[in-house]
């Protein structure tokens, strides 16, 4: 296995590399590529926001740079390559205001079922702002991915909308909650999803707005996944504890589902850094929503959205558990679409059967860092499930 500085050297000379490769096309203020499509909405200075297109400067299918459904089985170094072959072109907007040519053209973009030939005219040669970057050997400094210039114009040739989002794109009397469920329902992706929100496309017309790409992430989590626990509370209840554990992308997870006919539902994080100190995050819901934002953030409702599909698929109701251990190996953060499709991933394989939860617990622990003392220490279903319920003694 590779370590970490020898990754980091490597990413840092593909960035180098990708420079390079294409320095004549960074010698003109302006860029054309076919876009994945993709489309950065930024949060900082809220509601005067950044937004704008993420272009390759080349043409050709590039849909796998900016769709994570397809980077299953990827390693974090490929993905990296994926982000530094787009460039963000960016205005400063206000996100009450979703009218003009430039927010109409990313709309256009967010509709679109395939790659969209772009054309975006910085304010300034690209060169001179890739001049300022600075790669040194620091190893606090973020590997940069992503090259950022300030737009002046931007054109795109319109390709094939996908009839489902126009759709409710032209529907202005439904709730955004509503569009999201039934884009879901009809096998739209939650990246695309997460993108026509973004780009204030769904919901009742006075009540459109730019969303930044990180909440509408995670607001299409935390609105599907309630969704289907809705779904699923009155199903029958799981018959065993099973265990599911994977590992992926330095991603440890063991997804405990534990027989229960009330819904609870609990991600603990232990983070291992690369001095060896170990730092843990934890939340937890039963019966009804988190009532306050998570401590682990995006993490927990992506997680949420992957276990409640299972159990809607299974057609069974259950309290669930996952243990997530994070290696120092995963030193840069590439979203919560990993914890989504991780855990998916997850599922899919093989369950271990447990007829008692100590049992179940037990097997989940086994394979982590973290003492059992610690994990029982950060976790309100471990505690719960060692106390005896009055029902217990009841015949």
């Amino acid at each position: 296995m590779s370590s970490i500085a020898e990754i980091k050297k490597r990413l840092k000379r593909n960035w180098y590399q990708f420079i390079n490769n294409n320095s004549k096309k960074f010698a003109t203020p302006i860029i054309d590529g076919s876009s994945p499509p993709s489309i950065f909405v930024g949060e900082f200075g809220y509601p005067h926001i950044r937004i704008g297109p993420m272009i390759p400067p080349y043409h050709g299918d590039t849909s796998i740079l900016d769709k994570p459904e397809l980077w299953k089985g990827k390693s974090l170094e490929e993905i990296v390559n994926y982000r530094i072959n787009l460039l963000k072109g960016t205005i400063i907007h206000n996100v009450n205001d979703i009218s003009g040519r430039y927010i109409e053209s990313l709309q256009e973009m967010a509709l679109s079922k395939k790659v969209v030939e772009s054309t975006v005219t910085f304010e300034k040669i690209p060169s001179q702002y890739v001049n300022k970057m600075s790669l040194t050997n620091n190893e606090s400094e973020e590997i940069p991915t992503i090259f950022s210039a300030p737009v002046r114009d931007f054109k795109i040739i319109p390709s094939t909308a996908n009839r489902k989002i126009e759709k409710k794109y032209y529907d202005h009397d439904s709730k955004a909650t509503d569009a999201i469920i039934h884009l879901y329902n009809n096998n739209i992706d939650i990246s695309q999803i997460s993108k026509v929100l973004s780009m204030g496309m769904v919901g009742r017309r006075k009540n459109r707005k730019l969303v930044p790409t990180k909440w509408s992430i995670t607001a299409a989590d935390d609105i599907l996944s309630l969704h289907l626990v809705n779904k699923i509370k009155d199903n029958p209840i799981l018959d065993n504890n099973l265990v599911f554990d994977f590992n992926h992308l330095e991603n440890y997870y063991s997804v405990v589902f534990i027989p229960d006919d009330v819904w609870s539902f609990e991600m603990i994080e232990s983070w291992i850094d690369t001095n060896g100190r170990i730092h843990i995050g934890s939340d937890y819901e039963s019966g009804k929503k988190i009532d306050h934002y998570p401590s682990i953030a995006g993490a927990y409702f992506a997680a949420r959205l992957a276990v409640a599909e299972y159990l809607f698929r299974i057609r069974k109701k259950a309290s669930v558990l996952i243990l997530r251990e994070i290696h120092p190996e995963y030193f840069v953060s590439l979203g919560v679409w990993q914890i989504r499709e991780g855990v998916r991933e997850c599922l899919k394989s093989k369950a271990k059967t447990f007829q008692d939860f100590d049992s179940a617990l037990k097997y989940a622990i086994s394979k982590t860092s973290l003492s059992k003392i610690e994990w029982i220490k950060n976790s309100s279903i471990i505690r719960n499930k060692k106390q005896k319920r009055i029902s217990d003694y009841l015949t």
